[in-house]
């Protein structure tokens, strides 16, 4: 016949398949890198709490340095965040988005206080969420 190998008129697809995992894994890690370094710029070092809707105070830099960000290969995602912390598991939510917390004070009686939001996390992730379409753009080589 004329000598041609059917084979190379089709795509290799592991080796794509391979390709954009790689992208994928390059392009969520930045953008999760992007984000958390806005979300740790955005946190002030100063003695009195933040107003109300702004980002929070950092008073010892713990919250700074507890946000991490993770890419998940199962699915294909990045998840960024503060890491939980074993005395105040519930802190960074609570910053985040507000609300009640109770713990039992010295005398044994449940007290609560009421949180108003001061987000983070999600103005960090709006305003670095423009950079994602350029990030894809050309990363499959």
């Amino acid at each position: 016949m004329l000598g041609l190998d059917v084979k190379q008129f089709f795509f290799d697809r592991q080796a794509i398949v391979a390709k954009v995992d790689a992208a994928t894994r390059s392009v969520l890690s930045k953008f999760g890198a992007f984000v958390r370094r806005t979300a740790r710029g955005s946190i002030r070092s100063r003695k009195a709490p933040a107003a109300p809707g702004s980002a929070p105070s950092s008073h010892t830099g713990l919250l700074k340095r507890l946000i991490f960000f993770g890419y998940d290969p199962a699915r294909q995602s990045v998840v960024i965040g503060p890491a939980p912390l074993r005395s105040t598991v519930e802190a960074p939510p609570l910053l985040e988005y507000g609300g009640t917390a109770r713990r039992k004070g010295r005398n044994g009686k449940t007290k609560s206080a009421t949180y108003q939001a001061r987000p983070y996390m999600g103005p960090a992730f709006e305003k670095e969420r423009k950079v994602l379409p350029p990030l894809w753009r050309d990363s499959i080589k």
